[in-house]
């Protein structure tokens, strides 16, 4: 496991493109609540900060990814739920999540999206 600044034993890092508009816009709304337990925020576009071990770069940034404190990572769906989970106004949509058979749905939504995401970054650009 990476040494993180946040020595919590239940620490959860949010891994993020922080070069992604959209990402940045969302991950501000994250950052603005007050979590139930800690989290910290990781911009894996920034070449200076250390990796999870076995991962890559362009791996991370291709998907929304968080790290657990004992060393797992988790992707999409799954891990937006786990973020959720620890946000005040984001945990009824993570006890939703939990449910049998709904993360997967959202899992397939998370990947619709990721394939009009160049799009609306460069739209996003645009207007900034």
């Amino acid at each position: 496991m990476r040494k993180t600044e946040t020595t919590n034993i239940d620490r959860l890092v949010v891994l993020y493109d922080g070069a992604c508009p959209l990402c940045r816009r969302e991950i501000g709304i994250y950052r603005d609540l007050t979590p139930d337990r800690p989290i910290e925020f990781c911009d894996v576009s920034d070449h200076t900060k250390a990796l999870p071990t076995g991962s890559t770069r362009e791996q991370l940034l291709a998907r929304f990814h968080v790290e657990h404190s004992d060393g797992r990572l988790e992707n999409g769906a799954d891990a937006f739920i786990s973020l959720w989970e620890r946000l005040p106004y984001w945990r009824w949509l993570a006890r939703v999540g939990r449910l049998p058979g709904v993360a997967g749905v959202m899992e397939i939504a998370y990947r619709g999206f990721l394939r009009i995401r160049p799009m609306i970054q460069r739209w996003m650009a645009k207007r900034q």
